[in-house]
């Protein structure tokens, strides 16, 4: 496990910074990350933070930090704020200081607006915003679904049916450790499956197509 942590400091204890709250520790068997973007200025991206590029060259949807009453921990959300898109516009926001490879990742959000597609998802591994594996929940289609992309396509590996509720704040969670990938939606466990395909890469969110979504508390844990 290889951790590249530029702009982010590693503490035991939770603290604040510019960047949310980051809870770290060095030295032992795990670390931990937690970005609620609530110390960073609304309208803008944070730094450290990297908007992927459509196959038009376009960036990969509007993302900034975004004040709002419905936020999981108030006051602020990373928001996707993008209401259109073709139906393969993937919108890819990596975090360009973190690199994993055994890891517990989760993230809380929140599906806003969306006629072609709805909801978001998680991104780990990832070499650049055309490689990575995807964990998604879609409430139009009643589904949660992970992927591996490669060079910009996706190939399903699992799917299942899952009532979501529209407009209220889910929880997805990714443990990945070896090639054993078990993904959770909100603390119930959905997949169980085993993939060798990347080894490591950083983390990000993602979203499709015209979904309006919310992200808070996205929360990494290292494991060695």
């Amino acid at each position: 496990m290889k951790v590249l942590a530029k702009a982010f400091l590693t503490v035991l204890v939770a603290i604040s910074t510019g960047f949310g709250t980051v809870a770290t520790q060095a030295e032992t068997a795990s670390s931990a990350l937690v970005w609620n973007f609530d110390r960073e200025q609304p309208g803008t991206l944070p730094s450290g933070l990297s908007i992927g590029t459509l196959f038009d060259g376009r960036p990969a949807g509007d993302w900034q930090v975004l004040t709002t009453d419905r936020a999981k921990s108030p006051p602020h959300v990373l928001a996707q704020l993008m209401a259109k898109g073709a139906e393969h516009a993937y919108k890819v926001l990596l975090i360009k200081e973190v690199i994993a490879s055994e890891l517990t990742l989760e993230v809380s959000f929140l599906p806003i607006q969306g006629q072609a597609d709805m909801g978001g998802g998680l991104i780990w591994r990832a070499s650049d915003d055309r490689n990575y594996y995807l964990a998604r929940a879609n409430p139009l289609e009643q589904n949660i679904r992970v992927y591996r992309v490669v060079r910009g396509v996706r190939r399903l590996l699992q799917s299942f049916n899952q009532t979501i509720n529209l407009r209220e704040w889910h929880t997805l969670r990714v443990m990945h450790r070896g090639c054993q990938i078990d993904i959770f939606y909100d603390d119930k466990q959905v997949f169980d499956l085993c993939d060798k395909t990347f080894r490591e890469g950083t983390i990000g969110l993602w979203t499709k197509s015209d979904a309006v979504t919310y992200f808070d508390d996205l929360q990494l844990q290292h494991v060695k």
